[in-house]
């Protein structure tokens, strides 16, 4: 099922798939909606199942009742009473079969939709840009995208198919208690009155605390996240105290607004009005029996219908809990999903092959807290440049190069790459372009060959060893017992340093970008390999243009410009003798080296 573009929030992504169905982002009951419509057979199996359930299961009181009647009289057949067990016997067999189908539907639905849910999630969070991704923390994100989503899972099933269900056994004792007495449709008539009344109440006082309740889940989750994450200096440090008493805080958090829904609950007033309608039931029954209005067979069917009022008294006090954690639930993911999101994937951007040329027009930066990290930029580099950029621990210059591929985007000014500005470029066209090999080097917890074939998976075994050599890593990963098929651990943590920052260089060889971006990535690397490395690097540099933030002296000489930053504005720019001779922040810098 497919819905209007009007259904959509408007938002951009980095990362899109072609094809997608859309759903309704303006509210979470109209998110979960638009999900669940889109199966809308199965919806109709689980209304259908509980419509039949409720009216078969009030066949059994009504013909007790006429059983009753019939023995109470001489001379009763007892064909007449096999044909009355005969037909509550069959009645129930199809209830069953109803209530399959219900519980079936319910099911298949409350599947199907975490499925979609899931994935537009994962969708969502792949096309967000890394100031989101810098910002939002990572354990809050997995409590969305895991427990968040499990929760409108339990919302359809048990939760709505319960509410449906129970709601319809409401609805049978107003449909045929008036069969026995007009007068006795009052009982149920008052009972469902006060009940919706109440159950409005008990909602309205439980919303937000279910919304405390997947707060504080996210909460404990981040902290559990960050000290996992963080565990080396947590024991480096000897701090596992204070995270045991962070964690205990946190977890006590999450314990107190459960303490508080269980007290919500522990006032349900259904119960009470359940005893009051089915004690006034009878007493009104049996007043109308001792007037000769009714037998006694109608008192036992009349009062047993009442008896069903307690399926929908019972379930509410679970069912409505699941059905508003789950809105909850909903409404987290859906912040999430609809949170802004500042680059587009333009896809029908500029898409042609990169020469190389990069160009900074009167560039600013300014991060969203409003601190400025680049400030009145202006550089051009022609194509197949060597650009060495220095300056001190944040003078801007990770930040300058990551506005090449949009991994940020500027203030002001322009970026362009061979005389198109990169907002025009399709982002992908761009990306697959460019390579940027960073000192903190993100590993899969995969094969090696697998790691270095990630921004190229179809690359042959020959490929790969051709990267591996380039990048000085051949000779290590031979001397591994499975060679290439090596699976490393997560994040590279089997290797060291030099080894995982020689894999991530020849990742970027195999991909064979044009421009290539070189964030103080070889600072792991010891000294005996650095020269060979040095080479590769040269080799690799050679036709393509290549930007360097480096403390190394060996890369910053062969470098053809060499641009000085100093709090985000360039403070000099030249080649290694004249900015030595000239410059004293390079002579500065230099001697720190």
């Amino acid at each position: 099922m497919w819905y209007p573009l009007n259904f959509m929030i408007a938002t951009y992504a980095e990362f899109t798939l072609p094809k997608r169905r859309s759903s309704d982002r303006r509210g979470p009951v109209r998110w979960i909606a638009s999900h669940s419509l889109r199966y809308w057979y199965l919806n109709v199996m689980m209304v259908v199942g509980a419509v039949g359930n409720a009216a078969l299961a009030s066949v059994v009181p009504i013909y007790i009742g006429k059983a009753l009647d019939l023995i109470s009289l001489e001379g009763a057949e007892i064909t007449a009473l096999l044909r009355i067990a005969l037909v509550i016997a069959m009645t129930q067999v199809v209830r069953g079969l109803l209530q399959l189908g219900r519980n079936f539907g319910a099911e298949l639905i409350a599947q199907y939709v975490e499925r979609d849910i899931r994935d537009e999630l994962y969708v969502s969070l792949l096309g967000k840009s890394m100031t989101f991704h810098n910002l939002q923390p990572v354990g809050d994100t997995m409590a969305r995208a895991t427990n968040d989503v499990r929760e409108v899972n339990f919302l359809f099933s048990p939760g709505i198919n319960l509410v449906i269900g129970s709601a319809n056994f409401i609805v049978m004792p107003l449909i045929f208690s008036s069969r026995y007495h007009p007068a006795l449709i009052l009982a149920p008539l008052f009972f469902t009155i006060t009940y919706f009344l109440s159950l409005w109440q008990y909602l309205h006082e439980l919303s937000p605390v279910s919304d405390g309740v997947r707060a504080a889940f996210g909460r404990l989750n981040t902290r559990l996240a960050e000290a996992l994450d963080g565990i080396e200096t947590v024991k480096g440090m000897s701090q596992e105290r204070q995270e045991i008493g962070l964690f205990r805080e946190n977890a006590w958090g999450f314990r107190n607004y459960f303490v508080r829904q269980g007290d919500i609950e522990a006032r349900f007033v259904p119960f009470l009005l359940m005893g009051l309608t089915q004690a006034g039931g009878l007493f009104h029954a049996i007043w109308l029996h001792q007037q000769r209005a009714i037998s006694v067979g109608d008192i036992v069917a009349y009062f047993s219908l009442l008896l069903l009022l307690g399926f929908p008294t019972f379930v509410s006090l679970f069912a409505y809990s699941q059905v508003s954690l789950g809105v909850a639930g909903a409404r987290r993911i859906l912040e999430l999903i609809n949170r802004e999101n500042d680059l587009d994937q333009n896809e029908c951007g500029y898409a042609e092959r990169m020469r190389g040329q990069v160009e900074f027009r009167d560039v600013s930066f300014a991060y969203e807290t409003g601190e400025t990290a680049i400030e009145g930029i202006s550089i051009r580099v022609e194509p197949g440049q060597t650009i060495a950029i220095v300056g001190q621990t944040g003078s801007g210059k990770t930040t300058l190069v990551k506005m090449i591929n949009r991994t940020y985007d500027v203030s002001a000014g322009q970026v362009l790459v061979d005389g198109v500005d990169v907002r025009d470029w399709n982002l992908e066209h761009l990306r697959q372009q460019i390579s940027i090999i960073e000192q903190d080097i993100f590993l899969y917890s995969r094969s090696i060959a697998e790691n270095i074939a990630f921004g190229k998976p179809g690359a042959t075994l020959d490929e790969i060893e051709v990267a591996a050599k380039a990048a000085q890593a051949h000779e290590f990963i031979e001397a591994f017992q499975d060679g290439y098929e090596t699976v490393i651990g997560e994040r590279g943590v089997t290797l060291s340093g030099g080894q995982r920052q020689r894999l991530a260089l020849a990742r970027a060889f195999l991909t064979d970008p044009r421009i290539l971006i070189l964030d103080d990535s070889t600072s792991a690397i010891d000294s005996a390999t650095e020269d060979r490395i040095q080479r590769a690097i040269y080799a690799a540099a050679k036709g393509r243009t290549t930007f360097i933030i480096t403390h190394r002296l060996s890369q910053i000489r062969w470098a053809d410009l060499i641009i000085v930053l100093r709090n985000g504005r360039i403070a000099a720019i030249g080649n290694h003798e004249e900015l030595l001779a000239t410059t004293e922040a390079y002579r500065l810098i230099f001697k720190e080296i």
